[in-house]
């Protein structure tokens, strides 16, 4: 069976429903095709934390820019999405705590330090299973089950060939997160998509609350969810396997009873593994693709992709209708490689 529609989008991660909300909400016809399975958006905290992922990285004050301006369209975007938007103090517990404020600071973000604590209101958080849920439920029937296999160049626009049924598209935006390239795309976009490291992150679902709010340290982090927590993360270059590593859990929850500064206690948790795409830049693949006209890329944001969601759903779009691009266009342009 084919059918047609305007916009295809291959991926329902947090870059490709983005994509698809900020283009649905401009009144544009799109369709999200996903195998279903659960992907690297919802194995995450859900930090739109600018203020502290520039601190931790050592970010430049052009990206700490782009963080900041991504984190500024959170407030609109999630009201029309109907994603919850927590806007709770995050904080920075041990370690290197005064270079953390000073970082902070000489970015431009708003944050207090005393003794070895840092204190920012810079930084929000969203339920990722929550904010993945009403933007499928935003898009309805625009969201379809199904494997694309191929992906391939028409005179006049693009074949998107699943498993389930062939699709025709004046548009297609690849938001495959960490996975290779499909067959049929052009040998450009084949490259850039292979050289995107795979990372492996894991995190612990705790059924019991041990934070208020976003506490950061060395080794961990701590985070509300729903009725409990969450215990993460690990950044593994390289790996793709998901299997929980329970040695690496173990260490993850040691990390996070010094970061709390808590006497260890049993914790009742759920460990989860996910692969994240990250670029040589540590900045996602966003606009316009290098392989000719209506394809363009969502990919690869390492960890911040909660965080720049938004930034790239307006960038991609903006791509897609002609619009003049946004300031932060060029620092997330594919063609930058």
């Amino acid at each position: 069976m084919t059918s047609y529609s305007s916009i295809v989008i291959v991926g329902a991660g947090v870059l490709g429903l983005c994509t698809a909300f900020e283009l649905h909400r401009r009144g544009r016809s799109v369709l999200v095709v996903d195998p279903g399975e659960a992907n690297a958006s919802a194995v995450a905290a859900g930090m739109i934390a600018p203020a502290m992922e520039a601190a931790i990285d050592d970010a430049s004050p052009e990206q700490a820019a782009l963080f900041r301006a991504s984190r500024d369209l959170w407030p609109d975007f999630a009201q029309a999405a109907r994603i919850a938007l927590a806007r709770r103090p995050a904080e920075w517990r041990g370690g290197d705590a005064a270079g953390i404020a000073a970082r902070m600071r000489a970015l431009g973000f708003e944050a207090s330090l005393n003794g070895d604590r840092v204190v920012t209101d810079e930084d929000f958080q969203v339920d990722p299973a929550q904010a993945l849920a009403a933007m499928k439920a935003a898009l309805g029937d625009a969201v379809v089950i199904g494997r694309v296999e191929a992906v391939r160049r028409t005179a006049d626009g693009w074949r998107v060939e699943t498993d389930r049924r062939e699709l025709l598209a004046d548009a297609v935006v690849l938001a495959t997160g960490a996975d290779g390239a499909v067959l049929g795309l052009p040998q450009a976009v084949r490259e850039q998509m292979d050289a995107i490291q795979p990372i492996r992150g894991q995190i612990g679902m705790t059924t019991q609350a041990l934070a208020a709010h976003v506490v950061r340290g060395p080794g961990a982090y701590v985070a509300p969810m729903g009725k409990g927590g969450v215990v993460g993360a690990t950044m593994e270059p390289g790996r793709r396997d998901t299997a929980p590593d329970l040695a690496a859990g173990d260490r993850l929850v040691q990390a996070a009873w010094r970061v709390l500064g808590r006497t260890p206690e049993p914790l009742e948790i759920e460990w989860r593994a996910g692969v994240r795409g990250a670029t040589a830049d540590g900045l996602p693949l966003a606009g316009a693709a290098p392989g000719g006209p209506g394809l363009f890329m969502a990919l690869a944001p390492r960890r911040n992709g909660w965080l720049l969601g938004p930034l790239v759903g307006q960038v991609v779009a903006d791509a897609i209708e002609g619009r003049a691009a946004s300031p932060h266009a060029r620092a997330l342009d594919p063609g930058r490689f």
